[in-house]
């Protein structure tokens, strides 16, 4: 689990980078915001995740860092999307906030699912 979640993270890390470096040579800014939720949620968050992994968990691949993993990475990708999508002003806020929304819930719930793992973790540190 360690692997696939460091590897997720600098795959974000790389579409977060090109689009800070994108509205850098564009000056425009509009993405500012999808930038920061992919470096955040996307890289941040899931380098952690692996880092938990590897050093707490015993790189679990139980049931629920499975279904952990993958909750954390459709919600993730969902946010970024969606979040693309309304500040390139392609959808409006009204069309794109209930499925923001659902998203959001669903990293929240990949936190919750972490929690629920350094609980069960029967591992001494």
């Amino acid at each position: 689990m360690d692997r696939k979640f460091i590897l997720t993270a600098f795959g974000y890390a790389v579409l977060g980078l090109a689009l800070g470096i994108y509205m850098a040579a564009s000056k425009n800014h509009g993405q500012h915001v999808t930038h920061a939720h992919f470096m955040l949620i996307g890289f941040l968050l899931s380098f952690i995740y692996g880092l938990c992994h590897k050093l707490w968990l015993n790189n679990s691949t139980s049931k629920l860092a499975i279904i952990q993993f993958y909750v954390h990475q459709i919600g993730s990708a969902v946010i970024l999307i969606g979040l693309f999508l309304l500040y390139g002003q392609f959808v409006d806020l009204e069309t794109i906030d209930p499925v923001l929304a659902v998203a959001s819930i669903t990293v929240f719930a990949g936190v919750i699912l972490m929690k629920i793992e350094f609980v069960r973790c029967t591992r001494n540190t």
